[in-house]
């Protein structure tokens, strides 16, 4: 894993310093921002992103255009292609993904199941997941349940919830009945970013596939599925790339996989020709396969604005500016909160570091509900940790100083 330097400035220099320094700071009114008490600081941008200032106008103009005006037609003229047209993109300026390999549809949850039992199905002669035990919820909930309905073992990682997965780990339990492993690429909860190159390529080598889940990184930290040869992945979109609440997934399939794997889900989406109404089923050739039902193209657009968004900045620049902002943190976390108790739950080293960090204190639930009512909105994940998400694009470092000020007060007077 390579390493990412950080000037000696972030802990140095002051909040107003680093933002004129700060060469993104200008998307910062890109994004509608609530004056006054309402958000005085948003430190929460890793469970749901800021809409973007242009979105309500033109999802307005799409209803009374696209919608209003050319109605039903509109699906012949445009909607039939959107979840590959815009997976393609999505592909292009955050995943490092060729053309015809990713699709917009469906939540992060069906479409982890129809991927990982793809996966599993497509391995014939094995029968083990491989999973951490520290992964979301979801995806832990997943295995269990497929490999439940299909017969299969858990193999699973009990790595330190602090430093995440690493290859040593994934080479511990892989093996010739392993059939996919499923991982995060940022943990959820430490922030952790795991070397997806290294355990891509170890995961191979035990003749398996691997399905990466990008939730947390997808928009915030540079991807290369292509270059990393992965072979399937999924992420929302609601996080760093600002889809809006229950905004579709994505799914991405490697194009030598896309005919070898059979999707569980059998819709007319995923058809070979959708509105032949065929007796049978016959899927797709092509990344349409894994379609299911009709895309949700309404809940696509803002997705749309927030990719040209990221494209217009540069997923390298996002990436600096996310690693000096959880560097800040970080020293502001040292600072302000470690004399009180509070102890970091995330890595120090900024190359295995997402744009998010944790921090433990046993009143943490309780200083959390305190926060949000005077406008300061941190998240909180049992059992006592507080987690502070920057968002590169919309998030400044005086917020981020006045949150985490916010935090050291909150934390006194319940003390």
């Amino acid at each position: 894993m390579t390493s990412v330097p950080v000037p000696a400035s972030v802990a140095t220099a002051s909040a107003a310093q680093l933002d004129d320094a700060d060469p993104l700071a200008g998307f910062r009114g890109r994004f509608l921002d609530p004056a006054g008490e309402h958000v005085v600081a948003y430190l929460d941008g890793n469970s749901l992103g800021r809409p973007l200032a242009e979105t309500p106008a033109r999802l307005a103009e799409f209803i009374g255009t696209e919608w209003g005006e050319r109605l039903i037609r509109s699906w012949d003229e445009r909607w039939m292609d959107e979840p590959t047209a815009l997976g393609d993109r999505l592909g292009e300026v955050v995943l490092g993904a060729g053309p015809g390999q990713t699709v917009v549809a469906d939540s992060t949850s069906v479409l982890l199941y129809k991927l990982l039992r793809a996966a599993l199905d497509g391995r014939p002669g094995r029968d083990e997941i491989v999973v951490d035990r520290d992964n979301f919820p979801t995806d832990r909930f997943l295995v269990e349940g497929i490999a439940a309905e299909r017969g299969a073992r858990i193999r699973w990682i009990q790595a330190d919830p602090a430093t995440g997965v690493r290859p040593e780990d994934v080479a511990a339990v892989v093996g010739p009945r392993t059939a996919v492993v499923l991982l995060s690429h940022v943990a959820y909860r430490s922030g952790f970013l795991a070397d997806a190159p290294a355990i891509t390529a170890l995961v191979h080598d035990a003749g398996a596939l691997v399905l990466w889940d990008l939730c947390h990184s997808a928009g915030s930290v540079p991807v290369a599925l292509d270059a990393w040869g992965v072979d399937l992945a999924v992420g929302c979109t609601y996080k760093y790339l600002n889809g809006g609440p229950g905004a579709p997934a994505f799914g991405y399939v490697r194009a030598g996989l896309q005919q070898r794997l059979q999707q569980p889900i059998w819709g007319w989406m995923g058809a070979h020709q959708p509105f032949g109404m065929s007796p049978d089923y016959r899927p797709a050739e092509d990344v349409r396969r894994f379609l299911t039902g009709t895309p949700p193209i309404l809940a696509m657009q803002p997705l749309k604005h927030m990719v040209e968004l990221i494209a217009e900045a540069g997923m390298d620049a996002v990436r600096e500016k996310s690693v000096l902002l959880t560097e800040r943190a970080i020293v502001l976390a040292d600072e302000l909160l470690a004399p009180l108790g509070v102890e970091l739950a995330s890595p120090r080293d900024p190359a295995e570091r997402g744009s998010h960090i944790t921090v433990n204190h046993p009143r943490f639930r309780e200083v959390t509900a305190a926060l949000w009512e005077r406008g300061v909105i941190p998240d909180f994940r049992a059992p006592h940790g507080l987690r502070i998400g920057l968002s590169p694009l919309s998030t400044s470092f005086a917020e981020l100083q006045a949150g985490m000020e916010a935090v050291r007060d909150a934390l006194l007077e319940v003390q």
